[in-house]
């Protein structure tokens, strides 16, 4: 990784700090920083994710890579399906963005789903097909297929489908909770929760 030294120091005056407050918002010594920056060091993934974190940056900024110009269009039967605990996601969107958007599948829940989520950021979903169950804060809503909602995920909130065959929608929120498996936690196998 020889690119890694001069574009962590690059990014360090970038951000304006110096090196004394990037070691200590990134928990290293100023020693360890500068063995870092002058390449007498090489850092590991989870230092590389601290100190992106510090910088306000990417890893593959870190790295010195050029990120790719992001492809404004997502084919059908492009990136296939994941799924968790009988959840279905189908990226919609592009990735490296502000925002997630995904095509889901929500599994048949009986009742109210048992797991609230609470995090920063906006969600928007519209359902596609089936009935969903969509619990905000105190209030729940039943929303049919055309039907939108978009919320402050800083609300209490979860979702289920009231239908036996589940329900379709499109979901989009922003990332300030990034990746696929934050989005995807829930309850155990069987439950119908998520979200």
């Amino acid at each position: 990784m020889p690119a890694v030294a001069p574009q962590l120091r690059a990014l360090r005056r970038r951000a304006g700090l110096t090196l004394e407050a990037a070691a200590a918002r990134a928990r290293l010594s100023p020693a360890h920083l500068s063995r870092l920056e002058t390449g007498q060091r090489q850092p590991s993934l989870p230092l590389l994710l601290g100190l992106a974190r510090t910088y306000g940056t990417t890893v593959s900024e870190l790295l010195g890579e050029t990120p790719a110009a992001a492809e404004p269009v997502v084919r059908a039967g492009g990136p296939g399906a994941r799924e968790a605990d009988g959840w279905t996601y189908w990226q919609a969107g592009g990735s490296g963005r502000g925002m997630q958007a995904l095509r889901v599948h929500v599994p048949f829940s009986p009742g109210p789903a048992e797991l609230v989520r609470v995090h920063p950021g906006e969600e928007w979903l519209h359902v596609l097909k089936g009935r969903l169950r969509l619990n905000l804060g105190e209030a729940e809503y039943l929303l049919e297929p055309g039907d939108s909602a978009h919320f402050d995920s800083l609300t209490p909130h979860r979702i289920g489908a009231a239908t036996g065959s589940g329900a379709d929608l499109l979901f989009v929120h922003t990332l300030l909770q990034s990746s696929l498996a934050g989005l995807c936690l829930g309850g155990g196998p069987g439950s119908g929760t998520r979200h």
